[in-house]
């Protein structure tokens, strides 16, 4: 597994670059030897961040953990994508490594049910009139509506497809079409 490191706002010893690596290595068993680890370490309003995004057999993973320690915060992403692999591991048994959920012996074995897999079903359908518009149209007619998104078509970029939507940290995000 490849590793990169960036740190925003902080800068940090060679034992936590250290200490994250050992952590990662554990997901080492769910990819091939190309798959690729990109850490980024902050600091928030007095809050140990660590974002982690695990890439690998054409598969994302991330989890963005803070708490106020950044040791913890690492321990808490690498538990979270584990739990990420685990909840869908039926799924992305064709796509991860062949024997990554065969028991080993020096597994701990946990007696606990596993949780129930999501269903992956389309339930329902909608079809939708795209009325061209701004963004900041777009923006305001998702606020009236009081959804996270709105999907509309981009009168700033010849009428193509554009989603916008609310960004956890209060501001508002563009995904657009890239010609």
């Amino acid at each position: 597994m490849k590793f990169q490191y960036s740190e925003k706002k902080v800068k940090l010893p060679e034992n936590v670059h250290a200490y994250a690596e050992k952590k990662v290595m554990k997901l080492a068993r769910y990819f091939e030897e190309d798959a690729e680890a990109l850490v980024v370490f902050s600091v928030e309003k007095n809050r140990n961040k660590v974002e982690l995004t695990v890439h690998g057999a054409g598969t994302w993973f991330r989890a963005s953990e803070g708490t106020s320690d950044m040791f913890a915060s690492i321990d808490a992403a690498v538990g979270t994508i584990e739990g990420q692999i685990r909840k869908n591991k039926t799924r992305l048994a064709r796509r991860l490594r062949q024997d990554a959920f065969v028991r080993s012996a020096q597994e701990e074995t946990s007696f606990a049910p596993e949780a129930a897999e999501d269903d992956l079903t389309i339930q329902r359908i909608k079809s939708f009139y795209f009325k061209p518009m701004t963004r900041e149209e777009a923006v305001l007619q998702m606020n009236l509506l009081d959804h996270n998104f709105f999907a509309f078509r981009d009168e700033d970029n010849d009428g193509s497809f554009a989603v916008v939507y609310r960004r956890n940290n209060g501001g508002y995000g563009l995904i657009d079409d890239a010609k």
